[in-house]
């Protein structure tokens, strides 16, 4: 049985709208297609974009949607041995999340951290939507860092 989730592999909601799959489908196809990058594409980058495109040919229009909705519901839930599923690779430790460049938008080319100087309510707005989820723990500290009442200037105990 194939375990990979085609809805976390697109990271949208099962009941997102299919003009919201198709949109998550083109940025991240954006994001890994091969002919986007200056360097020769490695299995890695391969198998990400055969998954993505695996995944939207599984969601894209309702006919298909409904029989992999069936195939999903029809087979037994992933134990905790199995691998975990698909889905959007987790920065490393050490990445400043906050230095991503949004590649989509009204902000294309500006780094995350720039976006939430100018526009904090861009940045709320964008965690919620779909497009965004990629960069939500970034979009929360960055929302936090700007929310935080200033350190009061006094003695330290």
């Amino acid at each position: 049985m194939d375990r990979r989730d085609a809805y976390r592999i697109l990271q949208v909601r099962q009941d997102a709208d299919p003009d919201v799959v198709r949109a998550a489908y083109r940025v991240l196809a954006r994001k890994l297609h091969p002919d986007g990058k200056a360097a020769p594409l490695d299995a890695a980058a391969e198998g990400r974009m055969t998954d993505l495109n695996w995944a939207y040919a599984r969601i894209r229009d309702d006919a298909a949607r409904q029989a992999y909705e069936r195939e999903r519901q029809a087979s037994a839930p992933p134990t905790a041995a199995e691998p975990r599923s698909h889905g959007a690779p987790l920065p490393q430790a050490d990445d400043d999340a906050t230095q991503a460049t949004l590649d989509f938008g009204r902000y294309t080319g500006w780094m995350l951290r720039d976006v939430a100087a100018r526009d904090i309510d861009y940045l709320i707005w964008l965690r919620r939507h779909a497009s965004g989820a990629r960069f939500r723990p970034a979009i929360d500290r960055l929302v936090r860092e700007q929310q935080a009442p200033p350190r009061p200037a006094g003695r330290q105990r």
